[in-house]
């Protein structure tokens, strides 16, 4: 199994930006508990529990390069871009495959097509890394998908009624 620690202390650095770190980790692991009680609870999608919870530690691995100083991210590229980034930062298809596929529902020619990544995605829809300390309703993540076009809030309600 990967390594997941090791690279989040190699882009993230203690000393270096430790208030992004720790939204990271914060988030992360929201997301990580989630998605392994989700697995937990849907043993019949036969879906690996230690790379869920791996692979939803990396997830948004890629948002240090970009620029979204609200969540003290300095770098340089759109935020939207943050899971390919992801993408590309990862060894590991499986891994890499997951933080290219989870923002929103799936980008066009992205979208998540095992249940481990749509498990990891749709845990992601609970969580922002703003509010740390709460998870958002299902009405609440539902909504925030709205702005992003029907297809995409079909998509997490098909998701919901399967995984809930």
């Amino acid at each position: 199994m990967i390594d997941y620690q090791a690279i989040i202390d190699r882009y993230y650095p203690e000393a270096e930006n430790p208030k992004l770190r720790e939204i990271l980790l914060r988030h992360s692991r929201a997301v990580a508990e989630k998605a392994v009680g989700i697995v937990d609870a849907h043993p019949e999608l036969q879906c690996d529990r230690d790379f869920v919870y791996a692979a939803a530690m990396l997830h948004d691995i890629g948002i240090v390069r970009c620029d979204a100083p609200g969540i003290c991210c300095y770098g340089t590229e759109p935020y939207i871009r943050h899971g390919v980034i992801g993408g590309e930062m990862i060894v590991g298809d499986k891994f890499a495959r997951v933080c290219a596929r989870h923002t929103g529902t799936g980008l066009p020619g992205l979208e998540p097509e095992t249940w481990e990544e749509i498990i990891i995605c749709y845990a992601d829809k609970f969580f922002s890394k703003t509010k740390l300390d709460r998870e958002k309703t299902y009405e609440e993540a539902r909504q925030s998908l709205v702005k992003f076009g029907e297809e995409g809030v079909r998509k997490f309600e098909e998701w919901h009624r399967r995984l809930k």
